[in-house]
């Protein structure tokens, strides 16, 4: 620890509580070369990788730097910085020296999408990530869940608190599972074949485990959903007008890639008494239970009601594939579907849904 860490409260309370649980082990240890604040592309001033064996060999990896780690500087005294740190438990092969470059640079994505959003993770939490969690590796895992990490609770430090997040790769179809149910019910149905939530590349999906996939079946059925919230990026309203042959509808549009997952969530919402609000980049509409079956425009979001039956109805007919989808009990409304293109981080299209 150089001169500058020696005066770094929060940083010596994580150390602190990685030397109860590695007594004696020096990590390997990442920082960077320029700090974000003067321009550098990392947001996180450092990251430790810890060789663990149980339940099979594995690097934990955890972050420094979504907390305060220096002085004080947010004005609330009861939380350090964004409240956390993230963990990652890599599945490593005994004879690996060194951990691998991507899950670190995976960590410095999430940080970069924290402090350029202001979005912070919590237990719970999941995310699409859009291919692969390792570019280029043949692999399921395209998505990630939060989950208490299972060695590290929350700690009180100077600065205030911070809570230990694990962050765990998760398949397309688990991902659908979280979203359509929610992440601690999946991750407990298939903890049996994921251990301490270790992520491993060359791991199937959980739902290949018929036992799991019906734990999670059954746990959608009795619970519904927990997602209330879903960011949808191609969302859009467009309101009906008079036209040469009449009145043409207003119409909702949305994206391919989160058609089927929407009609997932509607299934465990809706009949529960829940709304689910679909947020997009200038949209914001809520499907809402409602005796029946509506819709009114505001000037900020687009509410629109449906019966159990009219929400079954909608949840049928939104499939991942470009088409209008109009309901015999809101004849009015034109609900759009539309391609989606998934593109890489240079804005080629990778493949297209729809």
């Amino acid at each position: 620890m150089n001169h500058q860490e020696e005066q770094a409260p929060g940083w010596e309370a994580i150390d602190r509580e990685l030397e109860r649980l590695y007594e004696g082990q020096e990590p390997k240890v990442y920082g960077t070369l320029v700090p974000y604040a003067l321009g550098g592309p990392d947001p996180l001033t450092g990251i430790s990788a810890y060789r663990a064996e149980e339940p099979r060999p594995h690097w934990h990896f955890v972050t420094y730097g979504f907390s305060e780690l220096y002085e004080k500087e947010s004005d609330d005294p009861a939380c350090s910085g964004y409240g956390f740190e993230l963990t990652s438990r890599l599945v490593r092969d005994p004879i690996e020296e060194e951990p691998p470059a991507w899950a670190l640079n995976l960590l410095q994505n999430m940080g970069r999408y924290v402090f350029r959003s202001g979005n912070v993770f919590r237990a719970g939490d999941y995310l699409d990530a859009n291919g692969p969690i390792c570019l280029g590796a043949d692999t399921e895992l395209t998505a990630l869940a939060f989950v208490e990490d299972p060695e590290l609770p929350g700690i009180d430090t100077p600065n205030g608190r911070v809570d230990f997040l694990q962050m765990v790769g998760m398949t397309g179809d688990e991902l659908e599972a979280m979203q359509a149910w929610n992440t601690r019910g999946v991750l407990k149905a298939g903890s049996e074949h994921l251990p301490s939530c270790l992520t491993d590349l060359s791991r199937p999906s959980l739902l290949e485990e018929a036992a799991v996939a019906a734990a999670i079946r059954e746990g959608m059925a009795q619970a519904g959903s927990s997602t209330g919230f879903l960011y949808v990026d191609q969302l859009g309203w467009e309101p009906g007008r008079r036209g040469l042959f009449g009145r043409k509808p207003d119409t909702l549009s949305l994206g391919a890639k989160q058609a089927g997952i929407i009609a997932k969530i509607l299934r465990g919402r809706i009949p529960k008494d829940r709304e689910l609000r679909l947020v997009g980049p200038e949209t914001r509409v809520v499907l809402e239970p409602g005796a029946a079956p509506g819709w009114e425009a505001g000037e900020e979001e687009i509410r629109i009601a449906l019966d159990s039956r009219t929400a079954e109805e909608l949840a049928e007919r939104l499939v991942p594939r470009e088409g209008t989808v109009v309901l015999p009990s809101l004849p009015k409304l034109e609900i759009r579907i539309v391609r989606t293109d998934i593109r890489d981080a240079d804005g080629n299209v990778m493949r297209t849904i729809g």
